[in-house]
């Protein structure tokens, strides 16, 4: 089998109204912004890899990919049989492209042999990944509103980001009145809580309201201060790590050095498939459970956060999967199906979600295709 032809599109798919932010937000929302832009405006990037075979892998790219590493990662495959590729280290320009091309090499081999995803990851240890839904920053009369819609959609928690001088107890005391004390909360403050102090003032005045986590609380620079911080409050603290192939190394001796110093509870994960697999392995060693991050993205990236969390022992906590919910479109035929705060991992070849041509064309902003 060999790699024929690649066709690149950059897209932005907008949000759906009122999906973010309250608007007493937008303004000051800059940890959304990407060199001035809101991240729903950044282009992502969907590849359609195709064979002689006449299988077609599909990938989706971050948001924020340069374009010099799409070209790289296109010269790297083109006349190349991926079966002869090592899976777990491709054959790749390293950076944010590296992820989506991953995907797509997946999509094709596993379509190849007629087998799902997660087969080429190990295997799957459920058939059902949970999900929490998430949101920006928001009033505390807002944040009821939102809660109380996710509940009704079927989650069991919801993700939000916040900042230091944010309405902390008002928007949990607000999300308890909408769904009840069993209704889990993560905060997210996108390491903004600054200082020990700071983060531990914080947690402490949230103490015995109900399932709480804080994620990314404080620079994660500094790992040493999640151990300070943990010794001060009874509520769990969640280390962020993003996985592109490239970091795994540096990723991995963060969550060694995070281990050593028994500074977290959980760990939040983004990242490829391969190394999200890998770094779950350290985590079930370590005795961590974690979950998949997001960047709220589409539907194809988000089948292959599905895949990684069924094939990873220690993904049990629910995951950021969420984009389909906020955005207007996800680019995919068939959506992924959601009951009662999870997600089915899909049964089909490959990915298990087929591109919707006629969405990528409404929403492409460049269409490009490389062939041999």
């Amino acid at each position: 089998m060999k790699i024929t032809s690649i066709s690149v599109d950059s897209v932005a798919v907008p949000m759906k109204p009122n999906t973010v932010h309250s608007p007493q937000y937008e303004d000051s929302c800059h940890q959304f912004d990407w060199r001035g832009r809101f991240f729903a405006e950044v282009p992502k990037y969907i590849y359609q890899i195709s064979t002689d075979s006449g299988i077609t892998g599909v990938g989706e790219s971050y948001r924020g990919v340069l374009p010099q590493e799409v070209e790289q990662n296109v010269c790297a495959l083109l006349s190349k049989d991926p079966l002869t590729f090592n899976l777990q280290a491709l054959p790749l320009a390293s950076g944010r492209a590296y992820d989506g091309f991953e995907v797509a090499i997946y999509d094709l081999v596993a379509k190849y042999y007629e087998i799902p995803v997660y087969r080429l990851l190990g295997g799957a240890f459920r058939n059902r990944v949970a999900v929490d839904y998430w949101t920006g920053r928001r009033t505390p009369e807002d944040l009821e509103r939102t809660a109380g819609l996710a509940q009704k959609l079927g989650f069991k928690g919801i993700k939000m980001k916040c900042a230091l001088d944010d309405p902390h107890l008002e928007r949990v005391h607000a999300i308890r009145r909408s769904c009840g004390p069993g209704f889990s909360i993560v905060l997210d403050p996108n390491q903004r809580f600054e200082t020990v102090a700071c983060a531990s003032r914080i947690a402490r005045s949230l103490e015995g309201l109900g399932d709480i986590v804080l994620e990314d609380p404080l620079p994660r620079w500094n790992i040493a201060s999640y151990r300070f911080l943990r010794e001060k409050t009874s509520i769990p603290v969640a280390l962020h790590i993003h996985l592109p192939y490239a970091a795994y190394g540096q990723s991995a001796q963060e969550l060694v050095e995070a281990v050593k110093l028994d500074a977290i509870d959980y760990l939040s994960v983004g990242g490829g498939l391969a190394a999200f697999v890998k770094l779950g392995g350290m985590a079930q060693i370590s005795g961590i459970p974690l979950w998949h991050g997001t960047e709220v993205d589409l539907g194809i990236l988000d089948a292959s956060y599905v895949h990684a969390c069924a094939a990873t022992e220690r993904c049990t906590l629910p995951s950021d999967i969420i984009g389909n919910f906020l955005r207007e479109d996800d680019l995919i035929i068939d959506p992924l199906v959601y009951e009662a705060g999870e997600v089915l991992v899909p049964e089909g070849v490959g990915l298990g979600v087929n591109l919707d041509l006629k969405a990528l064309e409404s929403y492409s902003l460049e269409h490009r295709t490389y062939t041999l």
